[in-house]
């Protein structure tokens, strides 16, 4: 069996009797193999043989057969030359290739199914009518058991046969292929888990580092590192929302069905994904981007409107980077969503969604560009203040479900890190929309004051907008000084960021007074308590803990720490009274010995009679009770003074 130039021969050493066309290619074959295992070819073969040998006869008849091949799509004709039956048949399901494989199998060639082939041979076998009724072992059934026991049992294999459906419809929708396929799909997605998908981790990288750097990558797929969520990427808009929809039917986790929305967005639509083209040339071209705008829109808000809701409060604050990648990608929808104009609906949705990932996001992802000639401003500063507003609603939702029974519970906790994190955000979003000259200072206000006081914890981020705002402002009046000097409060700036307010000429007079003011409150505080923890921490202490074995504890503790101080401070204080002393005694026996011009004590030639008399004056004159001693400046050693030999009298 051999092609070439659009011609296909089966080389068995016979002539054929049979050429078939199916599109551009011409298959030579003889009709005992084909009429064997199809019965399709069978009946038109054999009708069309025995209207020959009729002569011509019972032409109504052969109108009807003719009706009923057009039906079927078949064109037959006989070459009147020679015994050679032409059959055409347009449109047939799998192209020429299928075609190939089902005669081949009807030569008897060993078959090669594959995830990507066993749907095409499917169709086809059905369209030639290659069932077990007619032959034992046919085609459609070998076909059936590929897809039942090998196709369908692995996830990925079933999205390959999912995509090779989408060129065989309607007839592969008929067939309960396309059924299937989602379905197989859909419950094993339902099966597993988000980090572990369909057995195997969602990236493949990953799982490699985990296995080892000697496990061999596998090297038929578009990149070893391609997410599950790529593979799903590849199909048409029409079956990926089948898809989804399977999944939200067996309850599919929300991560997962996001995580697939996401991933068939950066694939579908140019510049939305900022990490670069996908590699992987064979899956990309899969899933070609729509060609026209309405396309692209349609997809945008198929897409949107499948998010789903329960990612709301299920990932509010994840801190991650997966709930990063999230926010950037949502934000990079809402870009194209200006672009592409899409509705108001869609919109909304969308902004909802994003306000749930709020906390995750990043400054780059609030500046939107204002694509409308409308706008003044740079930035598309009515939609981020639309988000927040959102953002306050659902926060205000989750704190109404809460009956503030427990001082403290972890969703409280998450939910006051989520709320910082978006004043953190808002003020570093204000600093860098600050310098638009185009920005008014009622809005500017109106973001300041979007957020509640418990959003920020200081001032310093929202005071460095301020002094942005007025630097790039310089035409301000003074009532409009003093109104956007006022979003910030002065009692929650830091001591440094008070001394740059003291000092910044641009702040209205009155600003600066209220920052004086506070800063030297926030010192006279800062005094108080430094006082008040000297001298009644440790009842403090013992209060705040509520238990009273520890507070007494804690008390005789602190009492002992004090006693021990003072030991301290009476011991360096005899310490330098003795010094001090040391210092006169050396003074007053350098200048006795100035004055009498004796030798001094301990030196060569001094009797013992002499030093006891130096003893007994220096004893007189300081009034010392202990034995006298010599400090030495140059050395730090104590020369104590020699005992005078005791001499016994006799009686």
């Amino acid at each position: 069996m051999a092609g070439s130039y659009g011609r296909w021969f089966c080389t068995t050493g016979l002539p054929s009797d049979v050429v078939i066309e199916v599109g551009d290619m011409t298959f030579h074959l003889h009709k005992f193999p084909l009429m064997s295992r199809s019965k399709k070819l069978h009946d038109l073969i054999t009708n069309r043989e025995s209207r020959a040998a009729g002569g011509g006869e019972q032409d109504e008849e052969e109108e009807e057969d003719a009706g009923e091949i057009r039906e079927e799509e078949v064109v037959l004709e006989v070459d009147e030359d020679s015994d050679v039956h032409r059959i055409r048949l347009p449109d047939f399901p799998g192209g020429a290739e299928a075609f190939e494989q089902a005669a081949k199998f009807c030569y008897g060639v060993k078959l090669d199914l594959t995830p990507a082939t066993a749907a095409p041979l499917r169709c086809a076998a059905e369209r030639l009518g290659m069932s077990d009724d007619h032959s034992d072992d046919n085609l459609i059934s070998r076909a059936d058991r590929f897809m039942s026991h090998t196709v369908l049992r692995n996830p990925r294999d079933a999205i390959r046969a999912l995509r090779s459906c989408e060129g065989l419809l309607p007839l592969a929708d008929d067939l309960g292929l396309v059924s299937r396929c989602v379905d197989a799909i859909a419950a094993k997605a339902a099966a597993s888990t988000p980090t572990a998908l369909f057995g195997w981790p969602i990236n493949d990288a990953a799982a490699a580092a985990a296995g080892g750097g000697d496990r061999p990558r596998r090297k038929n797929n578009a990149g070893a590192g391609a997410t599950w969520f790529d593979d799903l990427a590849g199909l048409s808009l029409a079956t990926f929302t089948r898809v989804i929809a399977a999944m939200k039917e067996r309850n599919v986790g929300p991560e997962i069905i996001e995580g697939a929305l996401i991933a068939y967005a950066k694939r579908s639509i140019p510049g939305l994904s900022r990490s670069g083209r996908h590699v992987g040339g064979a899956t990309a071209a899969a899933a070609a981007a729509p060609s026209s705008d309405g396309e692209q829109k349609a997809l945008l808000e198929t897409v949107i409107a499948n998010l789903p809701e329960e990612t709301i409060k299920s990932n509010a604050h994840t801190g991650t980077a997966v709930g990063a990648t999230t926010a950037r990608v949502l934000f990079g929808l809402l870009r194209t969503t200006s672009i592409l104009q899409a509705s108001e609906s869609a919109r909304d949705m969308l902004e909802r969604r994003i306000a749930a990932r709020l906390p995750d996001a990043a400054v780059d992802d609030l500046l939107i560009p204002s694509y409308s000639y409308l706008v003044e401003t740079l930035y598309d500063v009515e939609c981020v203040e639309r988000i927040v507003r959102y953002f306050l609603e659902g926060r205000d939702a989750d704190d109404g479900n809460d009956d503030g029974s427990e001082p403290e519970t972890p969703g409280r906790e998450a939910s006051r890190r989520a709320m910082l994190a978006v004043g953190r955000l808002m003020d570093a979003y204000l600093g860098e929309i600050a310098a638009d000259a185009n920005l008014k200072p009622d809005k500017f206000c109106d973001l300041a004051w979007a957020l509640p006081d418990g959003a920020r914890v200081y001032d310093d981020g929202l005071y460095r907008a301020v002094d942005i705002y007025l630097k790039a402002h310089p035409g301000l009046r003074e009532e409009e000084k003093e109104k956007v000097s006022g979003v910030v409060d002065g009692r929650k700036l830091t001591l440094e960021a008070c001394t740059h307010a003291a000092q910044n000429e641009r702040l209205p007079l009155r600003t600066v007074v209220q920052v004086l003011f506070f800063e030297q409150l926030q010192l006279r505080r800062a005094i108080a308590r430094t006082i008040m923890a000297n001298e009644g921490g440790a009842a403090g202490q013992g209060e705040e803990e509520g238990d009273s074995d520890a507070g007494g504890t804690w008390r005789v503790a602190t009492r002992g720490n004090q006693m021990l101080r003072l030991d301290m401070d009476s011991m360096r204080n005899r310490v330098q009274e003795l010094e001090r002393e040391c210092t006169s005694m050396r003074k007053a026996i350098e200048k006795m010995d100035r004055r009498g011009g004796g030798s001094t004590p301990g030196e060569r030639g001094a009797t013992p009679a002499m030093e006891g008399r130096w003893g007994s004056m220096v004893t007189k004159r300081f009034g010392c009770k202990f034995p006298a001693q010599v400090c030495q400046s140059q050395q730090r050693t104590v020369v104590a003074r020699p005992r005078r030999p005791r001499i016994e009298q006799s009686p």
